[in-house]
């Protein structure tokens, strides 16, 4: 387990905002782990300037922990030891962020387990409690909260998410060891009411993560009114923020220090419609996560789009408008960043 100095030291990192990548998973075409490829995107992650890594999470595909793959704590481990390895001792710190979903008993044993290898924190999904009551959450996400610290999670509703109530988040954010929320119902409704509760309830050490990948850059510039004053999003933890990593950190930096202008609601709209191709918007996101996997096999990070379930691939017309948005916004892109580092990677 961490020292309380490197969880204080994790905390005030996140924070201060960061780009954490939502990690997806290197298959083979015969669909088992490809050790090689998951190993270069976590260096590349790394080596991007990232502040963290999200790994078990929708990205890597919550089919992991089925039995007949058994993939979640290999995919974990894989992660937390390539980070170790290519990071010096003593440098800034960088969060390990586990994705811990399912009823309580799996979810705190996930949260155990991941807390076993080092992981520094809990994104905790709640989909698979559709019908519980507020009562029931809450208490859900204390327990959770015993075995390691929270980053909370609005998931939008089109892939597994369920709508909470601005009660909800005002009620999350008085858990001593909640940490940090990643808002991401995609509705902007909904994410005024994870802001507010949180301002509201005076906690100025949950730090605000944009999940909205259809809406990061607005969200990242803007001054959100609450009770308690004005909160900021400080960073993002997105599935967008998977590819085109270093560009995506460059981004923040600007953020951190900027003043709106017409420029950036251009860049947020250019972001935006790219999301729109990578994640396919037109077909319900059903194609979201082989969008990921097609713009880093073009960049050779991965040898294929395939995911665990064979069904679950590009729709049809998105690797066109993947095609497009890659020549509308070549600024969007990392490219040559890639290139040149993509040999060590894959060493």
């Amino acid at each position: 387990m961490a020292s309380s100095d490197t969880r204080a030291a994790v905390h005030a990192h996140l924070i201060a905002g960061q780009v954490i990548p939502a990690h997806p998973l290197a298959l083979t075409v015969n669909r088992t782990l490809d050790e090689r490829h998951q190993r270069a995107l976590t260096r590349y992650y790394v080596d991007a300037g990232a502040g963290g890594i999200a790994v078990g999470v929708h990205t890597t595909q919550f089919a992991i922990r089925h039995p007949r793959h058994g993939l979640y704590r290999p995919v974990l481990e894989l992660a937390a030891e390539t980070v170790r390895s290519c990071r010096a001792e003593g440098t800034t710190p960088f969060a390990l962020v586990a994705g811990v979903i399912g009823e309580t008993r799996q979810a705190v044993t996930e949260a155990e387990l991941a807390a076993s290898i080092g992981y520094d924190v809990a994104l905790l999904g709640l989909g698979a409690l559709p019908s519980a009551t507020e009562d029931e959450l809450i208490a859900h996400c204390r327990a959770v909260a015993d075995v390691m610290p929270l980053f909370g999670f609005y998931l939008q509703p089109a892939v597994g998410g369920r709508v909470l109530s601005y009660g909800f988040w005002r009620r999350f954010a008085e858990i001593d060891n909640a940490w940090a929320i990643k808002i991401a119902p995609f509705n902007r409704y909904q994410t005024l009411d994870v802001v507010r509760a949180v301002g509201d309830a005076g906690r100025d050490d949950i730090a605000l993560y944009t999940g909205n990948d259809d809406c990061i850059i607005a969200d990242l510039l803007t001054p959100f009114p609450t009770g308690a004053g004005t909160r900021r999003i400080v960073g993002g933890l997105l599935g967008q923020w998977a590819v085109w990593t270093r560009a995506a950190v460059q981004l923040l930096d600007r953020a951190h220090s900027a003043t709106p202008d017409a420029n950036w609601l251009r860049e947020n709209a250019a972001l935006t419609d790219a999301n729109g191709a990578i994640f396919d918007a037109a077909h319900a996101f059903a194609g979201c996560i082989p969008g990921i996997h097609e713009i880093l096999r073009r960049q050779g990070l991965i040898e294929g789009i395939w995911c665990l379930d064979p069904a679950e691939t590009l729709s049809v017309g998105q690797r066109e408008e993947i095609d497009r948005v890659c020549h509308a916004y070549p600024e969007l892109s990392d490219d040559e960043f890639v290139a040149e580092h993509l040999g060590r990677w894959l060493a």
